[in-house]
């Protein structure tokens, strides 16, 4: 008798209930997900609606008050660091250092992130931002909208499985 190959694909991402309360203000309430391994996915909403909470939950920078998370089978609370590592992310703050320049900023999380090939793979990502032009400039010289293609080359330089989007426009009085 022969046996039958079982195939289990994990999620790239899986909530259950996930909940976020800052003192009795519930900002996320029981979220479930199930989003596939090459989907794409889009959450709309108004000013307060959880959507930038849940982001800062699942790329592991805040941790939830209730339910669970998992990127890729591995929970958001036990296995962050490995999390981090499946994952790029562009939110609001860019998290580029203003006083090193765009090479530099990537050099600096291409090392963190240990990239193989570091200096290709810049050359790679800023070439698919088109900022070429720009990569010896300081990064705080840059536009808003720059720094902003900067930011997702630093998310996509290791090759991230998971891509996470913030907010892209910037609100204007």
């Amino acid at each position: 008798m022969s046996e039958m190959a079982t195939t289990f694909t994990l999620q790239a991402i899986e909530t259950e209930g996930l909940a976020k309360a800052f003192g009795n203000r519930r900002a996320l309430a029981g979220v479930d997900l199930s989003i596939g391994n090459g989907e794409c996915f889009v959450i709309f909403g108004p000013n307060g609606a959880g959507k930038t909470t849940l982001i800062k939950l699942l790329a592991t920078l805040s941790r939830p008050s209730a339910g669970i998370a998992r990127v890729h089978g591995l929970d958001i609370r036990h296995n962050a660091v490995q999390v981090r590592r499946r994952l790029g992310v562009v939110t609001h703050p860019t998290f580029l250092y203003n006083d090193l320049t765009v090479s530099e900023n990537l050099r600096f999380y291409g090392r963190m992130y240990r990239v193989a090939n570091l200096e290709q793979r810049i050359m790679e990502v800023v070439s698919q931002v088109q900022l070429e032009s720009r990569l010896h400039d300081r990064v705080g010289t840059l536009s808003h909208g720059m720094q902003k293609r900067v930011a997702i080359a630093r998310a996509v330089l290791h090759n991230p499985s998971v891509l996470l989007l913030d907010a892209w426009t910037r609100m204007r009085p």
